[in-house]
């Protein structure tokens, strides 16, 4: 059964067939397909971001987290059961060429892997995008939904993991058959000058990726904080807590916090501040 998509009507199945028409779906049907991890490095040596959020977005290699993503589309949660869900991995989205790279763990079950876009219609993406809204680096305070008209400026936004895991908890298995994704991504933004990590999980990706393409990370590795610069080469690693409730609810992330974490981020990438 297909239902409308909420800015444009069109109506999709759950989860979208890639190529049908969705607001910004990078893939197409004929983008090939890793069902494997050695296929997900392969696939990622593309030399071309736009192709490679194509193949991110259509990716099956762990069976979990497909099976968990899919069932989820499927089932949907009561409020949304009216809509469709994208049901499929997120691929970085914002600024091609960014000066800021967002990291975080894993798209939210009814949050990005029911609207396509990471971070977008969950609370955690309202506070994130309000932040960036107040910084200067987004169009509008609010990420709704796919083909809402939302853009970034200088910035780009990445997970970790690109599908939405049970718990919001992915294993160290499908953390590491991801990790090519995200190293090809990373090395095509030549421009990145801040890499920014929304929380312990994202950080401690980060740091590996970096150590494994070649970068002098510090020794003893930098451990994660609030607010935490580390230089990596020519990269600033900053640290923040998630937007997670858990964290946004009990008063240990205020808006005020993540605004100097912005701030930071404008200083250590050379831009003014606001």
């Amino acid at each position: 059964m297909s239902l409308p998509h909420p800015v444009t009507g069109a109506r999709f199945a759950s989860p979208v067939p890639p190529g049908s028409g969705w607001p910004d779906d990078p893939g197409a049907a004929t983008t090939p397909v890793a069902h494997a991890p050695a296929e997900v490095v392969g696939l990622a040596d593309t030399g071309d971001l736009a192709e490679l959020d194509a193949r991110v977005s259509v990716c099956r290699a762990c069976p979990r987290l497909v099976a968990w993503r899919e069932d989820v589309a499927t089932a949907k949660r009561a409020s949304f059961a009216g809509e469709p869900y994208w049901g499929r991995p997120i691929a970085g989205w914002g600024d091609p060429d960014p000066w800021l790279v967002v990291l975080g763990l894993a798209p939210a079950a009814h949050g990005g892997n029911r609207t396509g876009r990471v971070f977008t219609g969950d609370r955690s993406g309202d506070w994130l995008f309000a932040a960036l809204h107040r910084a200067g680096l987004a169009a509008s305070p609010t990420s709704v939904h796919s083909g809402d008209g939302q853009r970034l400026t200088g910035v780009r936004i990445v997970a970790a993991v690109r599908c939405a895991p049970p718990a919001n908890k992915p294993t160290p298995a499908e953390r590491d058959t991801c990790a090519p994704w995200l190293a090809a991504e990373l090395a095509l933004l030549p421009s990145v000058r801040v890499l920014l990590c929304l929380g312990g999980f994202a950080w401690d990706v980060a740091l590996h990726q970096l150590a494994r393409t070649g970068r002098p990370v510090p020794r003893p590795r930098p451990r994660f904080g609030h607010g935490v610069v580390a230089p990596v080469g020519d990269l600033w690693l900053l640290g923040s807590y998630h937007p997670s409730q858990q964290n946004t609810f009990t008063g240990r992330l205020t808006p005020a916090m993540l605004d100097e974490v912005f701030a930071t981020a404008r200083e250590r990438g050379g831009r003014d501040v606001r």
